[in-house]
């Protein structure tokens, strides 16, 4: 298993826990470090500290990565993270999430989680870095993706093989099945693209600058 391989998961930082959706983003980043993936979310509260802890209740060698942003109220760095960093604007903290990212898992959220998902979904179609698999997580994101097929895309405004990187699940169990399986699938391409081969990343933690390599 490629020890470098990163998965950002996204969700709302209002959820807490005990909440259902908060235990089924713990299950997924627990069961996607098991499986010899990073975790990087935007390091505060609700289901990025959900996704964080369930990255290091895994007990592996992979890393619990934070992407911190500064704002008026919210959000302080969850306490589960190995290594983190603030960002002042949210521009650069999203490019820094997909120069990291190799998958990206959306969870339910608001307006911050809806910014990062399109964000993605944008990059990916204009090509500015590969393939990248972007999968929505949970039932609040059906009637979304009905509206995105039968309003959207119905009058030409995007074309259907631009979703060919989205994914709908609705089971944490096949969130980390899908991603196993891109991962294995990936590796059998000889030139398979690395979002590092167009951008260079530093991060810097608390107690020292750690340079994050290309995979």
């Amino acid at each position: 298993m490629n020890p470098h391989y990163r998965v950002a998961i996204f969700g709302s930082a209002r959820i807490r826990e005990g909440d259902r959706d908060y235990q089924d983003v713990f299950r997924i980043a627990r069961g996607l470090a098991a499986a010899g993936f990073d975790i990087v979310t935007g390091g505060g509260p609700g289901l990025m500290q959900a996704a964080n802890s369930g990255s290091k209740a895994a007990q592996s060698e992979t890393r619990s990565i934070g992407l911190n942003i500064k704002l008026p109220r919210e959000q302080d760095p969850n306490p589960f993270l190995d290594i983190k960093q603030e960002f002042p604007i949210f521009s650069s903290r999203l490019d820094t999430f997909m120069q990291l990212s190799d998958a990206v898992v959306v969870a339910p959220g608001g307006i911050g989680t809806l910014l990062e998902l399109f964000y993605a979904w944008q990059l990916v179609q204009v090509e500015h870095i590969c393939d990248t698999p972007i999968i929505l997580y949970g039932e609040i994101w059906t009637n979304l993706l009905v509206w995105l097929e039968t309003e959207v895309l119905e009058r030409g405004l995007f074309s259907r093989k631009e979703m060919h990187m989205i994914f709908h699940a609705t089971e944490p169990e096949l969130v980390v099945d899908l991603v196993r399986k891109i991962h294995a699938d990936r590796l059998k391409e000889a030139h398979a693209c690395k979002n590092f081969s167009k951008y260079r990343v530093e991060l810097r933690s608390s107690d020292r600058t750690e340079n994050i390599s290309p995979l």
